[in-house]
């Protein structure tokens, strides 16, 4: 329940620095934790569409369009 709690508690940071206005040197940081603490709750309590969730966000981040 630990990493679900931190998946969440992520989100809100995340939410919070968007609807501050935060620039992308700021929401890439939080986006790579989250993903760090969403791949911790797929190996914890996920299956395989949690485990292809994660692989799909690592995928993205590694993007040029998303990398800064």
């Amino acid at each position: 329940m630990d990493e679900s709690r931190a998946v969440i508690e992520r989100l809100e940071r995340i939410e919070a620095l968007d609807r501050a206005g935060a620039s992308a040197d700021e929401l890439v940081p939080e986006l790579r934790a989250l993903l760090e603490e969403a791949a911790a709750w797929s190996r914890t309590e996920g299956g395989d569409a949690a485990v292809r969730a994660v692989e799909d966000l690592q995928s993205a981040l590694g993007r040029d369009m998303i990398d800064v």
